[in-house]
Parts: C-alpha cells; structure tokens; sequence
C-alpha cells in the first residue's frame, strides 16, 4: 500500500476543498468570531492559491454568530430561531471572510446549498457550473447550508457531509476537514487507552464504521461518525480526504509541515470517478453526430450543436445519453446540456445562434467535455 503524506497529496491537487466546524470559528465562551485564526486560515488559502490550486470553503458558524447577536441563549434552538440566527449570522460570517481574503487580494464568493440542491439533477447542474466558473474567475467560493430556508426535510444537518458532496461535485482532489480531533481511532481514545490512532484508510469497512463515535464539542453538529460517512462519498468520487486538528492559526501549513492527520484514499482521479460514474448510468435518449463533431470529440473539445444531426428520445437536462457517430456505433455516454427538446431546437446550429433559436440565452456545448465518457 502506498503511504499517504500530506505533501504529496497536496502537491497533485488542482482543487482543494477546506471544510471549517463552528467550534473553531467561533469562541464557545463569547460567542464571538475567532478572526485572528480566520486570517491565519486566509493565509493558507493564499498559500494554496500562489501555488497554482483552486480552493472552495465549506464554513459552519452562521448560527453560533447569529444567536450571540439575537441574545438566545446556549442549548438547542427551535427551527424557526435556528434559521433566525442563520440569517444574522450569516451576513457577519460573509463579511469576515471578505475582510480577511482582501489582503492577499483574493475575492470570497458566497454560495448557499440545501440537501435538495445536490439532490435534484437540474439544481445540481447549476450548482457544479456556478462554482466551477467562481473557481475560473479566481474566486474562493464560500460554501455554506442554506439554514435561513432549509427545513428538517432537505438539510444535510452538518457541514461534513455538505463538503464530501461539495468536493465531489466540483471533482475536488482532497478534502480536509478541519476538526476538534487530530483524526481518527481505533476507540474513543477520551474513554480508552488502548486507542489506536490509524493514520491512513485505505477503505471504509464496517469496522471503521464502529469505530466512529458521536458528537463531542458544543456548538458542533457533526461527530466522527458523519466525518467517516463524508470519507465514503469523498473516497468513491476520487477526492482524498483529511482529517485533522484544526485549533492552530495556520492549520492548513501545519498539515504540510507533518501535522497528525488521518488521510483516507480516494479510490480513483476524480476525473476517473466521474467517467465511471457516467459510464453506469441507464441512458435516457441518443444523439448523432457528423464525422466532424467525431474527430472534435477525439481531441477532447466539448460537443458544439453544430455537430449534431439527430436527437432520439426524451430526456432532461443531466439525464445520460448515448452518443452516436454517423455510422451508427456509440462512441460515448455524457450528461445532457440541454433537454431534448432544446436540443431538438438548436441542432446544427452555430452557438451565436442558439439565443434566436430557444429565445434564451444558452450554454455553448450541447455536452460539456467533463460530462462525457468516451
């Protein structure tokens, strides 16, 4: 097996995704934001970023901010006071990442996610297209739930698994989680002595499983359980993932300096991932090309309606579909840009016409080049 370090899994990585717990945002005895370390952790971020890495943050901390200002006192909140606080919270925890991003001239972009979000084929589209073009325009998106609408219904309830989803829709290379805890035990090593720390998962078997325990810090949500939940959907999208003590002011450099961690593996690339992934699915409908649009393909451009001289079938934007060349035989599954009907509509068509043709503004490629499996 080879051994995980935190160097060269970072040293490969393209896109990171930096996962933040209130109980290190936030003081638990004032209610009060802990900016010193926030600037500590802006100061990773630029790191990253100077070395050539797209970086998104998962934060926790809109509630535990916004309750110190609405005076509620400790203990659980009621929904409707919980969403309260979200939403006064929330305003002070974008400003904050605002206010210490600036200095390094980097611009922190709010995004706001609800289970239903990453669930639903169309929202999850948007999503993924809406972070990738922050992540191009040089951006760092800030992730958080959206507590302010989110019912019991469609929330995720803790930030560990928002991330996992997060980075696996963004096809992020690792995932840390930045913890109360320095990574993962054979046993709660508070209770036991015989605890043994495990420094590298290779998979997530049913004994790690047991070896996940609950929630320990106030004002937190998550345990080590959803941290392990968050390690499969993070490891079978081909995202590395992280756990690690999160209390010093530059947590992510202390990482790369040998900082105690547990890494988990990811099973494949993240590119890897997601072409097997599209590979499985049922397809919902055909679309046939022109030779031309063949050899575009083969040189790993997107799909162009231009090139398209058929649609066969009904399906939905992000639906699977088989793509055909002119001689009948299938080159390729892919995640549908358009619906069929849309598709129908633009086919053969030059992108500058596609606005006249659908009386909207379009996406240039019929497919997205990440959205194929060839």
């Amino acid at each position: 097996m080879e051994t995980l370090t935190s160097a060269s899994l970072f040293g490969a990585a393209k896109r990171v995704v930096i996962k933040i717990g209130s109980s290190l945002l936030v003081d638990s005895a004032t209610g009060l934001l802990r900016r010193d370390w926030l600037a500590g952790l802006a100061s990773d971020v630029a790191m990253l970023k100077a070395d050539g890495k797209e970086v998104l943050i998962v934060s926790s901390g809109s509630i535990a901010l916004g309750r110190r200002v609405l005076g509620f006192p400790v203990g659980t909140l009621s929904l409707e006071r919980a969403q309260a606080a979200a939403a006064v919270g929330q305003i002070r925890l974008a400003q904050a990442y605002q206010e210490v991003l600036q200095p390094h001239s980097i611009e922190a972009a709010q995004v706001l996610l609800t289970l239903e979000d990453t669930e639903n084929r169309r929202r999850y589209l948007n999503s993924r297209a809406t972070i990738g073009t922050l992540l191009e325009l040089g951006t760092v998106p800030i992730v958080n739930e959206n507590d302010t609408v989110a019912t019991d219904e469609i929330r995720y309830g803790d930030n560990d698994r928002l991330a996992a989803q997060v980075a696996s829709m963004v096809g992020a290379d690792v995932l840390v989680l930045l913890s109360d805890v320095e990574g993962l035990y054979t046993a709660d090593p508070r209770n036991d002595r015989d605890a043994k720390f495990l420094a590298h998962v290779d998979a997530i078997t049913p004994e790690i499983e047991a070896m996940a325990g609950e929630a320990g810090t106030e004002g937190a949500s998550g345990g080590m359980k959803t941290k392990v939940m968050a390690a499969k959907v993070a490891m079978h999208a081909g995202c590395a993932m992280a756990i690690t003590k999160g209390e010093v002011l530059r947590p992510v450099e202390a990482l790369l300096d040998g900082a105690t961690v547990t890494w988990f593996a990811a099973a494949a690339s993240p590119g890897v991932a997601r072409k097997r992934w599209i590979s499985g699915m049922k397809t919902k409908g055909r679309i046939i090309l022109d030779a031309g649009a063949v050899t575009a393909l083969g040189r790993g451009k997107s799909l162009l309606p231009a090139g398209v001289k058929g649609v066969e079938g009904e399906f939905d934007r992000g639906e699977a579909i088989e793509i055909i060349g002119p001689n009948g035989i299938s080159i390729a599954k892919a995640l549908a840009g358009y619906d069929a009907t849309e598709a129908r509509l633009i086919m053969g068509c030059q992108s500058n016409e596609i606005e006249a043709r659908l009386g909207h503004t379009g996406r240039a490629a019929m497919v997205h080049r990440d959205d194929m499996a060839m």
